[in-house]
């Protein structure tokens, strides 16, 4: 997620000053306090106060659809790239509250809830609304979970944390062997698809219901205390954890927001946006669905992902949508900028109404932020405001880069209405949070609540992190690696694999998809490394030949420069098998897991500590 310590001097030069200026950033400059206890612990606040935030998010639904009913709300196009179709705000609030009828009538509370199996679409948003409307909580699921996996493990196993009535997929045939591993595990289950297929109940019975006025009792009576949604962790050791996210923590995400402008929103201005991150995770389904809905905007739901044949839609997309913010994670603006460096069209229509950027979830490396400022300088004659919001699904939003920086690598400082505990572990500053955005612990789950706090009440993320300057901190905070990935060679040495990795990543691109850092009580640190599709195509007729050797020299290179033996990789195995996600290796977003990845790949580890080397192995 950032540049390793020991280029940080290379990291705080930034560009040369001749460089065009930045577009204007409506946001105010960095200001917070910070304690030092005598064990080195630091507690850090924003000095700003945190603006306004709603109720809650039904009844934000309700104040948008009375202001402005006809305004277009959730878009999404018909199957084949066709038009555009949708729902206005008028529209999505009347679906909502018969929605929500339809749940009362069917006696859930609060203490129940909806699962959601598919993806992003119109009505997964309505169900939400709905869901938000009377206070069952929404639980919204990997679809790889029931597409994807093999054993449907993950699918069981949030069935069983959160025990739904009522199950939610776009369409019946799609999700049938998922259906039926459901109902075996309670047959009596309530199905709804929008094709209202065998066994199910058609979407369209759940809008056509009349609200009557339990719906307004039941949503006067929801509050920052009401659970919205359970979200669940990535499962990067173990099993998804089953995290409660109220209506408090969604309004705290705001209301930091809001106290750091500088300006109001322009009424006059309705916020276009494309989204394809998954609503399964916190990102697009939880801050970017609420941000949408707090701004009035028309949220555009881009049906691409950025891998080979899919990136295709978000590029057509992006022709006729020109976001006024675009946020992703790192990956998908590695392919935009190719493509934008390859047709003048398309960077018309990114860069026509861009303020700004954001990016999450991994650090955006120099080459592409480089490249994607070159991109808007051609086309606009500035550069544009590159930010970054850092949290996880127990914190939503804690920590936001707001403000004009030369630096890709920063999680920046804490929303107003944060605290950041930075307690040292080792060589570390582990990373601790409190305030309005933390939830409560895990759903049915006492005893990992008990251990995922501390004695203060802040939630230990496991994260690790640095100021880029300690004796000014306003310039903001530093990803560190996680705490649990690091290690240590023989020679007693550590490897902060959280900066390695992206680094050599870095260096190997375009070849390199991502990689896995190995090297624990081992002489060296070695790589596990999955080519990146697209560029195979490139290499001629034996591309993973030639992809070695191009490999071997862009990390021979990298280790010339590298520093000491923790920076310096000497073998790699370049891997042929994807990443499982059965075997947690990756998420729907493309997250990879090391550890899950170095325990399913033991035999490639051992192989690359060999003597002589396994089979497939690289010395560089």
């Amino acid at each position: 997620m950032t540049p390793a310590d020991d280029q940080g001097a290379a990291i705080a030069s930034g560009p040369a000053a001749t460089l065009p200026p930045f577009k204007a950033l409506p946001q105010k400059a960095p200001d917070v306090s910070i304690e030092k206890t005598a064990d080195g612990t630091y507690y850090v606040r924003s000095n700003h106060a945190p603006g306004a935030g709603p109720r809650s998010i039904a009844h934000l639904l309700a104040e948008r659809a009375a202001a402005h009913p006809d305004r277009p709300y959730i878009r999404q196009r018909a199957p084949g790239h066709g038009p555009w179709g949708g729902v206005t705000y008028g529209e999505a609030k009347r679906a909502a509250d018969g929605i929500g009828q339809w749940l009362l009538d069917r006696g859930l509370t609060g203490a129940d809830s909806v699962m959601v199996l598919s993806a992003n679409s119109v009505n997964h948003g309505l169900i939400m609304l709905g869901c938000y409307t009377v206070g069952v909580p929404i639980a919204p699921i990997s679809p790889a979970y029931s597409l994807i996996s093999t054993d449907h493990a993950k699918l069981k196993h949030a069935f069983a944390t959160v025990r739904p009535k009522v199950v939610f997929a776009e369409h019946s045939a799609q999700f049938e062997r998922a259906f039926a591993t459901l109902r075996a595990l309670d047959p009596a289950l309530t199905f709804v698809t929008v094709d209202g297929g065998a066994g199910t109940t058609p979407l369209a019975e759940l809008t056509a219901t009349a609200p009557t006025a339990a719906v307004e009792v039941v949503r006067a009576n929801i509050d920052h205390s009401t659970v919205a949604k359970y979200l669940f962790t990535s499962g990067s050791t173990g099993m998804p954890k089953g995290v409660p996210q109220t209506h408090g923590m969604f309004a705290g995400v705001i209301a930091g927001g809001e106290g750091l402008r500088t300006e109001p929103a322009d009424p006059g201005i309705i916020p276009q946006s494309l989204e394809w991150m998954p609503w399964s995770h916190i990102s697009a389904g939880t801050i970017g669905f609420n941000a949408v809905l707090w701004g009035g905007g028309t949220l555009h739901l881009d049906e691409g992902k950025p891998i080979p044949g899919q990136f295709e839609t978000t590029i057509k997309n992006l022709y006729e949508i020109s976001p006024m913010g675009f946020g992703s994670a790192p990956v998908a603006f590695g392919m935009l900028v190719e493509a934008m460096e390859r047709d003048l069209a398309l960077r018309a229509s990114f860069f026509k109404n861009l303020r700004s950027c954001g990016y999450g979830g991994a650090t955006l490396s120099s080459d592409v932020s480089d490249r994607l400022q070159a991109l808007a300088i051609a086309e606009t004659g500035f550069r544009i405001p590159l930010t970054t919001m850092y949290g996880a699904t127990e914190t939503l939003g804690i920590t936001v880069v707001h403000w004009i920086t030369e630096l890709v690598g920063l999680i920046g400082l804490p929303l107003p209405g944060i605290t950041l505990k930075l307690v040292p572990n080792g060589s570390k500053l582990e990373v601790r949070v409190k305030g309005p955005t933390v939830t409560t612990g895990y759903h049915n789950d006492p005893e990992k609540t008990a251990a995922a706090f501390d004695e203060e009440g802040y939630y230990k993320l496991g994260d690790a992190c640095r100021f880029l300057d300690p004796e000014h901190p306003e310039l903001g905070i530093v990803f560190d690696g996680r705490v649990t990935e690091d290690f240590k060679l023989d020679s007693g040495t550590w490897v902060s694999v959280g900066t390695l990795r992206p680094d050599l990543v870095a260096a190997c691109t375009p070849y390199a998809f991502d990689m896995v850092i190995a090297g624990q009580d081992k002489p060296f640190a070695a790589a596990l490394i999955w080519p990146s599709p697209a560029a195979l195509p490139t290499l001629g007729d034996n591309p993973l030949a030639k992809l070695t050797e191009v490999l071997k020299a862009r990390i021979g290179e990298f280790n010339r420069t590298a520093g000491g033996s923790s920076r310096r990789v000497a073998r790699f195995i370049v891997l042929t098998e994807p990443p499982s996600i059965d075997g947690g290796e990756i998420t729907d977003k493309g997250y990879v897991n090391q550890r899950a990845t170095l325990d399913r790949r033991v035999d490639l580890v051992k192989a690359l500590y060999a003597n002589p080397p396994g089979d497939g192995v690289v010395v560089v």
